[in-house]
């Protein structure tokens, strides 16, 4: 059976890397695409060798949103499945406009823009995949995190607008929410290891996703459980923990 491309956006991150291998050991080619891809090139020469697929690199800024149509037209393959892992995590800085900034742009603004045009592509083919990395973090604001929490919900609720406006266009969109994922952009914060996933198993989670045509994946089941009572919660007493 013959195995579409997969394209990884944010592919020098944890998640993007794992995602590759989990694709490219299915035997599917893989566009790998990322700012200053060429520190990729051993890991294209990795995954070309270790799973005999073709594997291509292509210069991705998320944040240059004027470029993304022609990004897309670029392509020599339009892939059949596109992975958003672009995102930054960022400390909670609402009196840094600069930073509260990048943060907006690099978890909502890039990736919506992206996945908007991929989707024009894919609608007008007439079918492909597209898969968003959002976080639980947007499910509601917590003081510790409001900032970068408010930008995956913007993203959340695009992927929602984007997968209604698609169905029944032949394509389908993903929202994966993972949880807390052990990557260099949580390096040096305690996490609870019963919460926190691997980026390999972020990427089986997606594979099983796009497989089975799943609308919202939690990566770990318990984190719909943990967000269902948070969301309950009343205004007044959340106010008052210390989340």
């Amino acid at each position: 059976m013959t195995r579409g491309p997969v394209l990884i956006l944010g592919a020098k991150s944890d998640i993007g890397l794992a995602v590759a291998h989990c694709f490219a050991a299915l035997g599917h080619p893989i566009q790998l695409a990322a700012r200053d891809v060429g520190r990729l090139r051993d890991d294209q020469s990795d995954l070309a060798l270790r799973y005999n697929v073709a594997v291509s690199l292509h210069e991705f800024d998320a944040l240059a949103i004027h470029t993304h149509d022609e990004f897309v037209m670029s392509l020599a393959i339009l892939p059949e499945i596109a992975v958003c892992a672009v995102g930054v995590m960022g400390g909670q800085t609402p009196a840094d406009p600069a930073a509260a900034s990048h943060i907006l742009r690099s978890n909502f603004e890039g990736p919506a823009s992206i996945l908007s045009a991929l989707g024009t592509r894919f609608e007008a083919r007439g079918h492909g995949t597209l898969v968003g990395i959002s976080s639980v973090a947007g499910l509601r604001g917590r003081a510790s995190n409001y900032v970068y929490g408010s930008a995956k919900a913007g993203f959340t609720a695009f992927l929602s607008g984007l997968r209604n406006r698609l169905s029944g266009r032949g394509v389908h969109v993903v929202t994966v929410l993972p949880g807390y994922v052990a990557t260099r952009m949580t390096e040096g914060l305690t996490l609870p290891a019963a919460l926190t996933a691997h980026p390999s198993e972020v990427a089986v989670a997606i594979h099983r996703a796009v497989a089975h045509r799943s609308n919202i994946v939690y990566v770990r089941r318990i984190w719909w459980a943990i967000m269902a009572i948070i969301r309950l919660i009343p205004e007044p007493i959340f106010k008052r923990l210390n989340l």
